[in-house]
């Protein structure tokens, strides 16, 4: 479980495959800021981007760890095979904050950058999502965006889909990976688990 608050930024530095096969994964070789790993073990969850991975080697001393990222999950994330910067985001442990909402690290689909600019002292960003993500996305609801929980300011609908704006501090781009996005690049999309639950109730009423 995770809150959408990214706990660091780090640099995917070289990937390795599991196999000479499309059906097998890939080995992410991960490096992160100072410190990061003091607290972690073999077999702790960190997310990526915003997809739950597990640490499968780890070298807290050289800021080194290692995820192995199976065929079906690189299928339906972006992001996670090629080299540059990244969001981390530690799992949730029971006595900390929720500061941001409820994440669980499971992408729901794959949006794509349409505008990214800054607008005064902040940044607009216009994401541009499949026609099945529509029913989740709502005025002043969370989103989770490369594993950033955001805010949606505004919501338009299209007959393939939808594309939703968001309104990005500056805290937020210095903290996070986001700022390193441009037009025409696909994020990792996680709706509100809430708005998940909701959906599935309705369409077995409906």
């Amino acid at each position: 479980m995770f809150t959408g608050i990214i706990t660091g930024i780090g640099d995917i530095t070289h990937i390795e495959s599991l196999g000479d096969h499309l059906t097998y994964g890939k080995r992410l070789h991960i490096h992160t800021p100072e410190a990061y790993l003091d607290d972690v073990g073999l077999g702790d969850s960190i997310a990526i981007n915003g997809a739950c991975m597990t640490v499968t080697t780890f070298d807290a001393s050289a800021r080194q760890f290692t995820v192995d990222v199976s065929a079906e999950s690189l299928a339906k994330t972006s992001g996670l095979t090629a080299t540059g910067r990244i969001n981390l985001e530690k799992a949730l442990r029971a006595q900390d904050r929720l500061g941001g909402h409820i994440v669980s690290g499971h992408v729901d689909g794959i949006g794509r950058v349409v505008r990214f600019e800054s607008v005064g002292e902040s940044w607009l960003l216009q994401i541009e999502t499949p026609l099945n993500m529509a029913p989740f996305l709502a005025y002043k609801g969370s989103i989770t965006v490369n594993g950033v929980s955001l805010t949606v300011n505004q919501v338009k609908d299209a007959a393939t889909g939808c594309v939703f704006d968001i309104n990005i501090i500056p805290h937020t781009i210095d903290h996070t990976a986001l700022g390193s996005l441009t037009v025409g690049a696909e994020v990792n999309l996680e709706v509100d688990v809430l708005a998940r639950y909701v959906e599935r109730m309705l369409s077995l009423r409906a």
